[in-house]
């Protein structure tokens, strides 16, 4: 019996083709993906949509990213991490990395900023109609709570000079325990996002009807909300996937603008003890206030004003008694943003 002698060149496409049979070779597209640790400020909410869709409809593996996103705990705790190389990149009040930047100057790995999502601050004064608070002035010697994290109560002084109001006193609680606060009339007025506490409250058996809202921006502070940051030495060692996350993330924005609730269904696969019902309002609240907003029709989606943030550095480093002042130019950059025709989210059609 004779034994035929395979040529190299056989041999080879055999050993090939075995080895893609078991997967053993990691396709092109899949060997060059690179990956994005991603930290939300806050739980899986209807707003974490606009993260979770550029995921699920792939936007972000059609420009070669395996992004990973995580709920987060407060702005504070996302910009800490992102500076601390834990994640790569974050969802954060811009404040809060301002905030960041000037209390310590040195710190290496410093996030920046690089789109602007929430154009304006969802901070935001509640209080129930039968306090017969009406206006900010109305304010003035009441008990106000929060945490002591929460945006707006760390912006307070900024929302007090513009409105006039004598001092308030303070009262701090974990999350959970605002809106409950309020309600038992243990406090007189909140702060916090008002898509989230105006809902929260619902939650806890008061009509919408029954709750005033003043809303930061409505009332004299111009304040920016929550951007896009990303760590200094992933920005210097991938400014291409950087550019590519946002024109993924653009894509996303115009896919929840055009279906929210499908946004919301990617929420609940997430995390399935969420209301979808309640998280479907939220986000539309958040859309409406914060995102598609006249502000950000003028300066265009994902963009800032470069006199409107100086403003801003300026009133944070004030209210938040920063130890040094805060430089705009080093907590911005605008740089690795999509064009503007891309950005142009207020085309898309709602359902």
């Amino acid at each position: 019996m004779t034994m035929s002698v395979l040529s190299p060149i056989r041999r080879t496409a055999m050993v090939l083709a075995a080895a893609s049979t078991l997967g053993l070779l990691a396709s092109p597209a899949h060997s060059q993906e690179t990956p994005v640790k991603f930290q939300l400020d806050w739980r899986f909410e209807g707003p974490a949509a606009l993260f979770l869709a550029p995921v699920a409809k792939g936007h972000f593996k059609a420009e070669k990213l395996d992004v990973t996103i995580d709920a987060g705990n407060g702005s504070g705790g996302t910009v800490t991490r992102v500076a601390s190389g834990t994640y790569d990149m974050g969802f954060a009040d811009l404040a809060a990395l301002m905030e960041f930047h000037a209390n310590n100057p040195t710190a290496p790995n410093k996030p920046v900023a690089v789109m602007m999502v929430y154009n304006n601050t969802p901070a935001a004064v509640l209080a129930l109609k039968k306090s017969g608070i009406k206006t900010p002035a109305d304010l003035s010697g009441k008990k106000l709570g929060a945490p002591v994290f929460d945006a707006g109560r760390k912006a307070w002084p900024i929302f007090a000079k513009a409105n006039g109001i004598s001092s308030v006193a303070w009262t701090a609680m974990d999350p959970p325990l605002r809106e409950t606060m309020l309600v038992r009339g243990d406090i007189d007025a909140i702060t916090g996002f008002s898509f989230t506490s105006l809902l929260n409250l619902e939650a806890r058996g008061v009509k919408t009807e029954d709750v005033v809202v003043l809303p930061y921006p409505a009332h004299g502070v111009k304040l920016y909300g929550n951007a896009i940051i990303v760590g200094e030495a992933f920005l210097k060692k991938n400014p291409e996937a950087v550019k590519a996350f946002l024109r993924g993330f653009t894509k996303g924005v115009k896919d929840v603008i055009a279906d929210p609730k499908a946004g919301v269904a990617l929420v609940k696969a997430r995390d399935g003890i969420i209301n979808a019902d309640l998280e479907l309002r939220r986000l539309k609240l958040a859309l409406d206030a914060s995102v598609l907003t006249p502000d950000a029709r003028a300066e265009g989606f994902g963009a800032v004003s470069g006199p409107r943030l100086s403003l801003m550095a300026s009133q944070v480093a004030d209210a938040f008694a920063t130890k040094e002042r805060i430089n705009p130019d080093a907590v911005w950059n605008g740089s690795f943003l999509p064009s503007a025709t891309d950005r142009n989210i207020f085309a898309t059609a709602k359902k």
